[in-house]
């Protein structure tokens, strides 16, 4: 299990998170051992002080503002400290077959967050509830293309939470050439080591101390 927890993301992304809930995560990240805390964005500075590995999330989860927008959040939370970002596509974009402008979009945000931290890890959310197998694959395809760190399936906001499905087709699309995030109603162990089993490389969670603990 000690493999597992450094796989997992412990995310807090409700409304309602105070400064004591984002601690407690980040103790938990610590004690556990898990890749890191993902938090509003409010709060990167304050995990950040905690010496733990931070990440958030940009123009989330509906992913519809303006690119001017997604390029400046996605500057200013690296030059805040957030050591990766998970950004929400504009699904509308590519359920219409937009993909010049998603392509443009993923190219430009991460060329803005790079350009301040070259090293930050960057990470699309297409909300595969939302597409079919083909328009899953295209945008896999296209994530490639822009230079993107991983393909991450769901928000958990979405119409449905992360498939084994989706890893799989994603994998038929471009092998090894991008990482996978699976998030969305994964709760238990059994369910986490089915993914990674199907080739995810990282899971986000609320969960992340249940998965290994067991309760």
């Amino acid at each position: 299990m000690n493999n597992l927890a450094a796989h997992l993301d412990l995310a807090n992304h409700h409304a309602n998170a105070t400064p004591a809930d984002v601690e407690k995560i980040a103790a938990a990240v610590k004690e556990h051992g898990f890749n890191s805390a993902f938090v509003n964005p409010c709060y990167i500075q304050l995990v950040k002080s905690l010496g733990v590995r931070v990440g958030t999330v940009v123009s989330f989860p509906l992913g519809q503002e303006t690119l001017a927008m997604k390029t400046g959040s996605a500057q200013a939370y690296a030059a805040l400290g957030a050591d990766e970002l998970d950004v929400s596509l504009n699904v509308g974009y590519l359920v219409s077959g937009k993909w010049t402008q998603s392509l443009v979009e993923m190219k430009a945000v991460i060329a803005a967050a790079r350009e301040v931290n070259s090293k930050i890890i960057v990470k699309f959310i297409p909300e595969c509830g939302y597409l079919s197998s083909d328009q899953i694959k295209k945008t896999a395809q296209l994530m490639v293309e822009a230079g993107a760190d991983f393909f991450k399936t769901c928000s958990g906001t979405g119409p449905r939470g992360a498939m084994v499905e989706d890893v799989k087709l994603v994998r038929e699309a471009v092998g090894e050439k991008i990482k996978i995030k699976v998030a969305g109603g994964v709760e238990t162990a059994e369910q986490a080591m089915a993914f990674i089993n199907a080739g995810a490389d990282r899971i986000g969670t609320s969960h992340a101390v249940e998965i290994i603990t067991g309760h």
